[in-house]
């Protein structure tokens, strides 16, 4: 666990043990050093990461999703409520002092496509909001 480095790390890294082997500060790692690097260890591969609040990592749990969409149905039933008055709702975010997108070295065998960064949620955040009507449109599917 914890941070996986960037490119840019792992290299300066190399460079330094190898200035400390070679007594030399003229020795250099090459350009494309770090891409034989990961050749080499199978069990590494570089993606690009992803910045991931910690808030957000914690809703992602499969239980919670089906148990609020159980709720949202049976909230509708309750008390009759008709598709033109249902909104989809969105927000999207800018976080001020964010983790910026990198690429990364991690394992191999992670499945994701970008290696997932958790950051502390205590940041100021820009949001934008947007809500359409259900009825609005024929390319919106019910979510219930």
């Amino acid at each position: 666990r914890g941070l996986p480095p960037q490119i840019s790390t792992v290299c300066y890294l190399a460079q330094l043990l190898l200035s400390a082997r070679l007594s030399s500060s003229e020795a250099s790692v090459g350009e494309k050093w770090v891409n034989q690097f990961i050749k080499r260890h199978k069990e590494l591969c570089s993606k690009y990461s992803q910045k991931y609040d910690y808030q957000q990592a914690k809703c992602e749990d499969p239980e919670l999703i089906k148990g609020w969409f159980k709720r949202f149905h049976d909230t509708i039933q309750k008390y009759g409520i008709v598709e033109q008055d249902i909104y989809n709702m969105d927000e999207t975010g800018f976080q001020m002092g964010v983790i910026s997108t990198a690429k990364v070295i991690c394992r191999s065998e992670t499945r994701e496509s970008h290696a997932k960064i958790i950051q502390p949620g205590n940041h100021e955040w820009v949001t934008a909001i947007v809500a359409v009507n259900a009825m609005d449109g024929p390319y919106l599917r019910r979510l219930f």
